[in-house]
């Protein structure tokens, strides 16, 4: 709206100095004599005014360079972000690219209806997990920023998988990945610090799929945006 205003006065300022009369050195307007009869009445001509063009400036819009490949490695000069980009590679930052290998299982999967309440306590704790890991195990805030979204991008790419979303992956889960889980605390109680062996290229690998859902072609695509979108308003309204 300023830049608007900012144009409008230029251009009345400018439009105003075209238009006004000179001030100094006027010269008296010779007096009307009416013309003798039978002779011609000559009016004054009037040239037409040709006035400058008001230039106005324009304001272009910066050019955007995309980077050819972004990067997170050693982010901000930060040693702890080192080999970030090798966990899912360059330009895979949450590891939504992945291959998928579905594996049969050594007993059938099936799902069983539980209590909302209890897998509401096994979710909040893997939150509460991850947030005790990123925040004593990385001391640099801007860091903490980047691992947990890099967290929740994971996490949005399940989302897709779920909406059955054109190339997404088949709703499942890695099975060798998984089996790491009870290697996360020390007989302490502590976090264990060591490395077990694999990365985000190993994802997918081994995907297991589990029976017994209500998905129907003819109605759950339908089904399953309406939840989506009466859970996405529900989180949206605090944000």
């Amino acid at each position: 709206m300023s830049k608007i205003f900012t144009l409008f006065t230029a251009l009345s300022v400018v439009l105003s100095a075209t238009q006004a009369a000179p001030t100094t050195h006027e010269q008296p307007e010779p007096a009307h004599v009416p013309a003798p009869a039978h002779e011609p009445v000559h009016e004054p001509v009037h040239e037409p005014v040709h006035k400058a063009p008001v230039h106005l400036p324009v304001h272009e819009a910066p050019e955007i360079v995309v980077p050819k490949h972004l990067t997170f490695d050693r982010w901000g000069g930060f040693d702890s972000l080192k080999g970030f980009d090798n966990f899912y590679g360059l330009d895979n930052f949450d590891g939504h690219r992945f291959s998928q290998v579905i594996v049969k299982p050594k007993h059938e999967l099936v799902c069983r209806v539980q209590n909302v309440h209890v897998v509401q306590q096994r979710l909040l704790v893997l939150q509460e997990l991850a947030k005790r890991i990123i925040t004593e195990r990385v001391c640099e805030v801007e860091a903490q920023t980047i691992l947990f979204e890099q967290f929740h991008g994971g996490l949005r790419s399940f989302e897709r998988d779920l909406l059955r979303l054109p190339g997404a992956h088949q709703v499942g889960y890695d099975e060798k990945i998984v089996s790491h889980f009870p290697k996360f605390f020390n007989k302490d109680g502590s976090l264990n610090d060591d490395d077990w062996g694999f990365t985000g290229h190993e994802l997918g690998r081994n995907t297991v799929i589990v029976r017994g859902h209500n998905w129907d072609d003819s109605r759950s695509f339908k089904t399953v945006r309406d939840a989506w979108h009466a859970a996405r308003n529900a989180w949206g309204r605090f944000w």
